[in-house]
């Protein structure tokens, strides 16, 4: 059987954890005959998989791994999942925020790749609850060799708080800072996504922190990437009528997209849009 050389293995690997998670379960065999794709290279899409902790291999074939609902994973372990769809999203996303606007933006990966990319972006004031996000601003505020802050930089205020394994602050201080603020647009990325259950996380003070987001924002727009849709963490925050634009990647099947679509007409698709939505 001749490889397909048309999917690069990041795609071809988020086919297979699509269907995994879709149908309960697959087998090697059947993954073959759809990929069209010799049986070592499911195996060590397999391997990929099991490796980042996504799926479970068995004899045979693969299920897909049940979290439970308060399990939260660490910024490091997250970052290294999804790498080329949340740089899609992230250019996605920042071709929407406004030189001179006030944005928000939560913690997490995406909104980690996503603060790379709105360097760009003249005069943002920027008020975020992730350490991780702050530090690029930081970093890139400074002129080379030089003294006093960037021109067109932005001005970044973090919240304080208590720090999660996300890399982000949350509790009653980053409440408070965040409820006395106005955003134009609130960037947010999202543990879970799902018609019933809306926007979710399994930790409670986040919760509660990126509700004080949304309820501050003038437009919301959720960074995240495929496998967030249908995830359900411990605590809801927000239902998808609060949400004005999804942003998430081309791993989406069609009939997950045709769902998303019924629930959230403000689907942005990277790489099939331009990103020139109006918020």
């Amino acid at each position: 059987m001749s490889e397909n050389q048309n999917l690069l293995a990041e795609q071809r690997r988020a086919l297979i954890l699509d269907e995994v998670r879709r149908r309960g379960g697959v087998r090697v065999n059947e993954l073959t005959r759809k990929l069209k794709v010799s049986d070592m290279t499911v195996r060590r899409d397999l391997d990929a998989l099991a490796r980042q902790g996504v799926i479970e291999k068995v004899h045979g074939g693969a299920v897909p791994v049940v979290e439970a609902s308060t399990h939260e994973p660490g910024f490091e372990a997250k970052s290294s999942l999804e790498l080329s769809a949340k740089e899609d999203i992230a250019r996605a996303a920042a071709a929407m925020a406004v030189p001179g606007s006030a944005i928000a933006l939560a913690g997490g990966t995406t909104t980690y790749a996503l603060a790379h990319h709105l360097l760009d972006v003249p005069d943002l004031t920027v008020v975020t609850n992730s350490v991780r996000v702050a530090d690029v601003f930081q970093s890139a505020q400074r002129p080379s060799g030089g003294n006093g802050q960037r021109p067109g930089a932005a001005t970044v205020v973090l919240t304080g708080g208590v720090r999660t394994p996300s890399e982000t602050l949350v509790g009653p201080v980053a409440d408070q800072a965040i409820r006395s603020l106005h955003f134009d647009v609130l960037f947010l990325g999202v543990h879970g996504i799902s018609a019933e259950a809306g926007l979710s996380t399994p930790n409670l003070a986040e919760a509660e922190t990126n509700r004080r987001f949304v309820q501050s924002a003038r437009r919301v727009v959720v960074v995240a990437d495929h496998t967030k849709w249908g995830k359900v963490g411990l605590s809801s925050f927000a239902t998808l009528e609060e949400v004005d634009i999804f942003v998430t990647d081309a791993g989406l099947s069609g009939e997950v997209r045709e769902e998303i679509e019924e629930h959230l007409p403000g689907l942005v698709v990277a790489g099939e849009s331009e990103g020139t939505t109006d918020i």
